[in-house]
């Protein structure tokens, strides 16, 4: 970065030219980031238990199953995945309940970067463009979850991912430097790490800016993190890792939710969202399918603007959806352990 009478300048990301200028400094990026109004949390979290407690008609109940499981990013990320473990994941996400093949495949699998030629091998013609069902492969990326590695490291993680098949990347920010108020070097960063996304052709994986929300212990850092994500050319925002916790709550994402929703009418662009870590249940899922609808609309139902990143929570849904068909709950040994 050069320094300049204006301050310290900043990675020229087209979105943030657009809404903050040409003047585009480490000072310009805080007056525009700290003159964001804050949350009401009570307000916050009293919408989030209202949206939490709307139930839907059983009617609906079979498309709402239908809608997490077209929205989920089958994950895993454990130290000890292999190759087999994440074939048998892949087997998984392309048949979701062997005994009815009608349940639709989920939007992605989620896993680490050394994992992706294993998951485009396993896919084979389930990850083709235009495929029908088609499942793409997302890699967490940046030294997840910690995100403390040097830049250069973060970068070459990221375009490794990219060149053995990546769809998406999960990347973390740099939640020392953003509580520090370095807002500029996440910036920085972030759109760093977009460039990294850049395919041969061109073309571009599609970026998740993970904010790790739980520690950023107030509403107002989550809005704030949510708008530098977005200015710096992020796809998604993202909750969580899955290794903090608390990871993704109702009120959180209904707080980034209302950040996109407001960029939406800034701009005309939608960003999408991914709550990670901790929903589990059906139920809990619903509740998010719910507060999506009534924040930004119906038609953000679908993986291009929101994911659900999840392990176990598949499980459930497929019981769930078992009980609908045949009247009665199936035990957990009539699903495949994640």
């Amino acid at each position: 970065m050069e320094t300049t009478r204006a301050g310290t300048t900043i990675a020229p990301a087209s979105r943030a030219l657009d809404v903050i200028g040409g003047d585009l400094t480490e000072r310009s990026l805080r007056r525009y980031l700290d003159g964001i109004p804050g949350v009401d949390a009570v307000g916050l979290e009293a919408r989030a238990a209202a949206l939490g407690t709307r139930s839907i008609k059983t009617t609906s109940k079979a498309w709402a199953l239908d809608t997490i499981i077209t929205l989920t990013d089958l994950t895993t990320l454990e130290g000890a995945d292999t190759p087999g473990k994440v074939r048998s994941l892949v087997a998984k996400a392309m048949v979701p309940d062997p005994d009815d093949m009608s349940t639709p495949r989920v939007a992605a699998v989620c896993v680490y970067g050394d994992m992706v030629p294993h998951a485009v091998q396993a896919l084979g013609a389930a990850h083709d463009d235009g495929a029908p069902g088609r499942i793409n492969v997302a890699a967490v990326a940046t030294a997840f979850p910690s995100g403390r590695a040097s830049r250069t490291v973060k970068l070459s993680d990221t375009s490794d991912a990219v060149a053995a098949g990546a769809d998406e990347i999960d990347m973390v920010i740099d939640r020392g430097a953003f509580l520090a108020g370095r807002y500029g070097q996440v910036f920085d960063e972030i759109v760093a790490v977009k460039e990294a996304c850049k395919r041969s052709d061109g073309s571009y994986a599609h970026l998740k800016v993970i904010l790790e929300t739980g520690e950023l212990n107030t509403y107002d850092n989550v809005r704030r993190a949510s708008w530098l994500s977005i200015l710096a050319g992020g796809d998604f925002i993202k909750t969580s890792t899955g290794k903090v916790s608390p990871a993704a709550t109702l009120p959180v994402t209904l707080s980034m939710l209302e950040v996109v929703r407001d960029w939406h009418r800034l701009t005309g662009e939608k960003i999408g969202v991914k709550p990670a870590g901790g929903i589990r249940t059906s139920k809990d899922a619903i509740k998010y399918l719910v507060t999506v609808a009534e924040t930004v609309g119906e038609e953000w139902l679908q993986p291009d603007l929101f994911r659900f990143g999840a392990s176990s929570l598949l499980n459930d849904v497929l019981l769930q959806r078992q009980k609908l068909t045949s009247g009665r709950y199936s035990g957990p040994a009539y699903v495949t352990i994640d």
